[in-house]
């Protein structure tokens, strides 16, 4: 079985409450997520984050299959941290931990997310052709909107 890790980091001009409201709220990643992406919320609490919490979206990652995606938000640690699961979707594990911290003049966020494509060796195959890039697209993807609505750390 083998576990891949995807991590990325940013600054942001930003102080920490306005990074943690923004980012600790669901609604606003369709924001931040690319529009081919199909990116929808079909269920979720109008409540502010907590452990426990289960949040159900669609999206179409890849060949523009929608695919229903349930992750539970499993850790919470207010202006700090907070840990989303997959626990249904298309990987056989997703557990991507989102922090963020004060520095001079911003916030630095960082995501980590430790997961596992499902069929194998035909997933470990397609990581460092399809899913790796897939997700440095997003990321990348994110980082631009980030700094279109909050500004370029200096």
């Amino acid at each position: 079985m083998k576990i891949y890790r995807f991590t990325k980091s940013q600054l942001l001009p930003i102080s920490i409450d306005t990074a943690w409201d923004f980012l600790s709220d669901s609604k606003n990643l369709k924001k931040i997520t690319p529009d081919y992406m199909g990116f929808n919320i079909i269920e979720k609490e109008d409540t502010k984050m907590y452990a426990g919490q289960i949040i159900q979206y669609i999206v179409t990652p890849i060949l523009g299959i929608p695919t229903k995606w349930v992750t539970e938000i499993t850790h919470v640690k207010d202006k700090s941290y907070f840990v989303d699961e997959q626990r249904f979707g298309p990987y056989s594990l997703w557990h991507h931990k989102h922090f963020i911290k004060e520095v001079d003049g911003g916030v630095e966020m960082l995501d980590i997310i430790d997961y596992k494509i499902p069929l194998g060796l035909i997933g470990r195959i397609a990581n460092p052709i399809l899913v790796k890039p897939k997700l440095n697209e997003i990321f990348d993807y994110r980082k631009q909107k980030l700094i279109d609505l909050f500004g370029e750390f200096k």
